[in-house]
């Protein structure tokens, strides 16, 4: 069985916008309304955070839900992971998760800064430099075969696009429109070429779009 390199529950905006320019800490998506685009995994019964009983069922809910089964490790940008830039100059910072990641596997962050990795709860952090199919090679090893997730952000989901190295995607659209930002399309049909398409629209107002490879 192969393990498949999987993109899931990625949130773009109508006009295919996942994150804004400016992130900070107070900003960690670079824009102001995040919730736009998260409102519908937020509004379900399977939502990790969720601190209340309830929630919606169906299929928004399937996805939430979904999102960590078969999978051995993850790779993310350093966008993903903090907002600081260039050499670390806080080994203090430790992501925006506090002391419970939900990951629970490991994480490779991509870098061009490495530094020592770290564990926190159940997940371990490690700061990788190389390119896409050397960091992916890690991850699968480390995955012990299960699957890896690629949890972004845009600019690193672009460069796995770019090398063709990603297996399947889950995109969720939301119907507002952000006007600038990091843009993961101009139209989903950019990946016709190498991935079937189906798009499937929610109650909630997403549409979901899921790719896999031709």
């Amino acid at each position: 069985m192969d393990q498949l390199l999987r993109v899931m529950n990625f949130n773009v905006s109508s006009d295919g916008i996942g994150a804004g320019e400016h992130q900070s800490l107070e900003r960690p998506f670079g824009h102001d309304h995040p919730e736009k685009l998260f409102a519908w995994a937020g509004a379900t019964a399977s939502w990790p955070m969720r601190t209340d009983p309830g929630g919606s069922r169906g299929l928004d809910d399937y996805f939430t839900r979904d999102f960590a089964r078969d999978i051995g490790a993850e790779i993310m940008g350093r966008n993903k992971f903090g907002p600081q830039r260039g050499p670390w100059q806080d080994h203090e910072w430790r992501g925006w998760w506090g002391e419970e990641p939900p990951f629970r596997t490991p994480v490779f962050v991509m870098t061009h800064h490495e530094r020592p990795s770290f564990t926190l709860s159940d997940t371990t952090f490690h700061f990788v430099g190389g390119e896409p199919a050397s960091v992916l090679e890690r991850a699968r090893e480390a995955a012990r075969g299960k699957d890896v997730r690629l949890g972004g952000g845009v600019t690193t989901i672009r460069q796995f696009l770019a090398a063709d190295l990603v297996d399947t995607l889950h995109v969720a659209v939301s119907p507002v429109r952000l006007g600038s930002g990091l843009r993961l399309w101009e139209s989903p049909d950019e990946l016709l070429d190498r991935f079937h398409l189906e798009v499937v629209p929610s109650p909630s107002g997403v549409t979901h779009h899921l790719f896999w490879r031709r």
